[in-house]
């Protein structure tokens, strides 16, 4: 009976060791990665040759951007606004009519001062998997500036980079945010979960027809 039940353990304990090597290890390599393509404005400023600024979607309430977002926008913005791209791609969740992250993005970007024209809006970036993939795929991107909080840009810059774009990246951390201890965590599965997409390379959800990020951005609004 002895001799079963440490039996018994011993393949629970190696099953416990396979499931934290199964989460831990991707999530370890995707961030050291990834790390060191997290860099300053002011550093990002003299990137000329990316092609445009992304900046990540993170919620609108009542038709205004939520705090994360708020930050992400104005960080996006001043990166323009220092010439670090010509371009901006606002991309975000727009799957209803109800619910239109982009055309809040770009409205508050034109408040600031920031052509409409050079505004592109993803209307299909429902994940941070598929905004990369139809940056490259959509938007003719092959170089861009990364614009979310760092806990999030790790994973958007490494499925960057595996899917064929320079990247790096510009933490939008303005302020600290409530429930950030259940975002590290949740992100961590996010890691892994875009770690083995990068290995298989689905398309997104939606794809369409190539809106060259060169041109011009109205050509987005809807």
């Amino acid at each position: 009976m002895k001799r079963k039940i440490r039996k018994l353990l011993i393949v629970l304990l190696a099953a416990a060791v396979l499931c934290a090597a199964f989460i831990f290890i991707p999530n370890l390599l995707v961030v050291n990665t990834a790390k060191n393509s997290i860099i300053t404005p002011e550093k990002a400023a003299e990137c000329t040759a990316a092609d445009c600024i992304v900046v990540l979607g993170a919620g609108v309430r009542n038709g205004k951007p939520t705090p994360m977002l708020r930050d992400r926008l104005l960080t996006g913005i001043s990166l323009y606004e220092n010439g670090a791209a010509t371009k901006i791609i606002m991309s975000g969740d727009h799957g209803t009519a109800d619910y239109d992250e982009v055309n809040v993005m770009k409205s508050f970007a034109v408040e600031t001062g920031v052509p409409d024209e050079d505004i592109f809006m993803d209307h299909a970036g429902f994940s941070t998997y598929d905004t990369v993939y139809r940056a490259k795929a959509i938007f003719e991107a092959d170089s861009v500036i990364i614009v979310s909080q760092k806990y999030h840009l790790y994973r958007a810059i490494y499925t960057a980079e595996k899917l064929g774009i320079k990247a790096v990246g510009v933490s939008a951390d303005l302020d600290t945010y409530a429930g950030q201890t259940k975002r590290d965590l949740r992100e961590i599965l996010a890691r892994d979960k875009d770690f083995f997409k990068c290995i298989i390379k689905p398309k997104p959800t939606y794809l369409g027809e190539k809106i060259p990020v060169s041109g011009n951005g109205n050509q987005t609004d809807g």
